[in-house]
C-alpha cells in the first residue's frame, strides 16, 4: 500500500520526469514532420532527369542603384546523389565566359569549381569558403548547391496563412558547421508542396537574408518552377533578383557535360 510519505516522495520525482518525458516526446514528433514535409518536397521534384534556363541576375546595393548579369544554368540530376549544375555568364564583358560547376553531395562536403576566362584557368571553391558571395551577389556558394534532405535537421514549427496559402513552416539547421548559416525557416505550401519563402539566420542567430520566390509554372505536368527569386541581405540593404525563362526539361544532357574540362570550353 502506498502510504502518505510514499506520495510524498513520489510527486516530486514526477513533477521532475514528467514535463521532460513530454518535452522529448514533442520534440521527436515536430522532428519527425518537419523531415516529412522536407521529405515530400523532394519527391515532388524527383525524375526531373536534367534541366536547363536562362536568367538575368539583378544586383542592387544598399542606396537602390543596380547592375545585370545575363546567365545561362544547366543542371544534371544524380542517382543517389545531389544534383550537377553549370552556371555560365553571357554578360556584362567583364565576366563574359566566365563558368561555375558544382557538384552537391548528400553527406560529403560539395565540389565547387569556378572557371575565370582572363586567367584561363578554373579554380577550386574550398568547402571553408562556401558562405562566401558567389560572383558578388547576396546568394552565398552554398545558396548554389541543390538542397539535398541529408544536409540538414528538420523540426515542424507551425501552420500559417502566407499571401493566401496554407503553408507549413518547418526549420531546418545545417549538417555542416562550415556553413554560413545557424538555421533556416522555410514557408512550403499544403496544395503542391512549393518553397515560398526561406530566412536565413547566421551564426549568432540574427536574421541575415530572405529568400523569395514568386510566380510559379509547372512543367511536363509536374514540375514547378519559381520565374522569380529574390534574394534580400536584412543585414546590408543590398539584394539580388533572378528571373528565370526557358525552363526545359529532359534534354538529354550527360555527364562529360558536368566536367572541370567541359567548364573551360563552356560558351
Amino acid at each position: 500500500m502506498i502510504n502518505n510519505r510514499s506520495y510524498a516522495l513520489i510527486l516530486p520525482l514526477l513533477a521532475i520526469l514528467l514535463p521532460a518525458t513530454a518535452f522529448s516526446i514533442d520534440d521527436a514528433a515536430v522532428e519527425k514532420k518537419g523531415l516529412a514535409i522536407a521529405t515530400e518536397t523532394d519527391l515532388r521534384d524527383a525524375d526531373f532527369g536534367d534541366s536547363s534556363a536562362s536568367l538575368k541576375m539583378v544586383l542592387r546595393n544598399r542606396h537602390g542603384e543596380t547592375s545585370e548579369r545575363l546567365l545561362r544554368n544547366k543542371t544534371l540530376e544524380v542517382t543517389n546523389d545531389g544534383d550537377k549544375v553549370i552556371i555560365i555568364f553571357d554578360t556584362p564583358r567583364d565576366v563574359k565566359g566566365t563558368a561555375f560547376l558544382s557538384f552537391t553531395h548528400k553527406l560529403e562536403p560539395d565540389d565547387q569549381w569556378l572557371y575565370l576566362p582572363a586567367l584561363k584557368r578554373v579554380k577550386r571553391i574550398a568547402s571553408r569558403n562556401k558562405a562566401g558571395p558567389f560572383m558578388g551577389s547576396e546568394f552565398a556558394y552554398e545558396d548554389i548547391s541543390s538542397q539535398e534532405i541529408e544536409k540538414y535537421s528538420y523540426r515542424y514549427i507551425k501552420d500559417e496563412t502566407f499571401d493566401g496559402r496554407d503553408h507549413f513552416i518547418i526549420e531546418r539547421d545545417p549538417v555542416d558547421p562550415r556553413s554560413g548559416y545557424k538555421r533556416q525557416r522555410v514557408w512550403i505550401d499544403k496544395a503542391e508542396y512549393r518553397i515560398w519563402k526561406i530566412d536565413f539566420y547566421d551564426r549568432k542567430d540574427s536574421l541575415l537574408k530572405t529568400l523569395s520566390y514568386d510566380d510559379y509554372n509547372q512543367y511536363l505536368k509536374k514540375f514547378w518552377r519559381a520565374n522569380i527569386m529574390e534574394m534580400t541581405n536584412h543585414q546590408t540593404g543590398k539584394s539580388t533578383r533572378l528571373s528565370w525563362t526557358e525552363f526545359s526539361f529532359k534534354n538529354g544532357f550527360s555527364e562529360k557535360e558536368f566536367t572541370k574540362n567541359a567548364l573551360k570550353k563552356s560558351r
